[in-house]
């Protein structure tokens, strides 16, 4: 043991600040979930601390309150649809994205799409809902060209009935680039001689993709699907809080913009944490199933079988 901590200690020290880090803004934080089981009230002591320990006790009280609003489901239900929607819509556009990418033989044409197609991930989510907004809002640049035109523009931007696909819109434009990173990296990874050797014996390009590439991506594709799927409670904060007023609570109303507004907002910190414990025990449930269907489908998942 002596023996390994001196050969690895560079190492240690190496990744100590990020465990620190881990530790003190995810593990630590963790203690807050007591709220979740008390009538909290942040005033009661002189402290954080004060007030979480002098909070009384009131079980399962919150839940209770919480599963019996009808805004928690309408949030729930807004989240699971928006999620299902973008598995379907959103996620395959970055594998695609990577094979076009692959395919490109000219670096320098392919190095100027990447940087075109990873720019608007670094953006804020203010300033891409108001790109959407100057480009398609009731006074943006679509509807006064249909105006001119003599076409009665419609709702885009406003339109609680579409709201879904605009704010799929919305993340494609924002992280489809970034997110074929993974995929391109696992290209990378594929042995061209498998190419070669399926060229040699008259395979075409579909072919070469069916039986090369696509196996090739699928352990990394069932990787970011589990992930995807455990963090289906989490389709995002700032791009919904931005565009809740414009359409509406029926529509904009997602499950972490619910607790925004009951714990911050309303400050029934208990109910809001009852709500984020909610969300945290379904994403692990859902994260242990895929887990699960992927060992069967003989993947290895996030981890392996013990």
């Amino acid at each position: 043991m002596k023996g390994r901590f001196r050969r690895d200690w560079p190492l240690l020290v190496m990744v100590a600040p990020g465990v620190l880090l881990l530790g003190v803004f995810h593990y630590l934080p963790v203690l807050g979930n007591m709220v979740a089981f008390q009538d909290y009230n942040p005033y009661h002591g002189d402290s954080a601390l004060a007030a979480l320990i002098g909070s009384p006790f009131i079980g399962f009280e919150n839940f209770r309150i919480l599963f019996s609003d009808p805004a928690f489901w309408d949030a729930v239900w807004n989240t699971l649809s928006i999620t299902a929607f973008q598995l379907v819509f959103f996620f395959p556009l970055p594998i695609l994205l990577a094979l076009v990418l692959n395919s490109v033989m000219s670096k320098r044409l392919r190095g100027f799409v990447q940087t075109v197609v990873y720019l608007p991930h670094f953006f804020s989510w203010v300033l891409v809902v108001t790109f959407f907004v100057q480009m398609l809002g009731g006074a943006g640049l679509l509807s006064q060209e249909l105006r001119d035109a003599g076409i009665d523009p419609p709702e885009i931007m406003s339109n609680p009935d579409t709201f879904i696909v605009l704010v799929t819109g919305e993340a494609v434009w924002k992280d489809v680039g970034w997110g074929a990173i993974v995929f391109l990296a696992a290209l990378s990874t594929v042995d061209g001689h498998l190419y070669e050797a399926a060229a040699v014996d008259g395979a075409g390009r579909w072919r070469r993709l069916w039986h090369i590439t696509l196996p090739g991506l699928r352990p990394v594709i069932v990787l970011l699907l589990i992930l995807r799927l455990g963090d289906a409670l989490s389709v995002g904060f700032e791009q919904f809080l931005l565009q809740r007023d414009a359409v509406g609570r029926q529509a904009a109303e997602v499950l972490d913009t619910f607790i925004y507004h009951q714990s911050i907002v309303t400050g029934d910190y208990g109910l809001g944490a009852a709500a984020g414990l909610f969300k945290a025990a379904v994403g692990l449930l859902l994260i242990l199933l895929a887990n699960r269907l992927a060992h069967a489908l003989g993947e290895q998942g996030v981890y392996q079988r013990s």
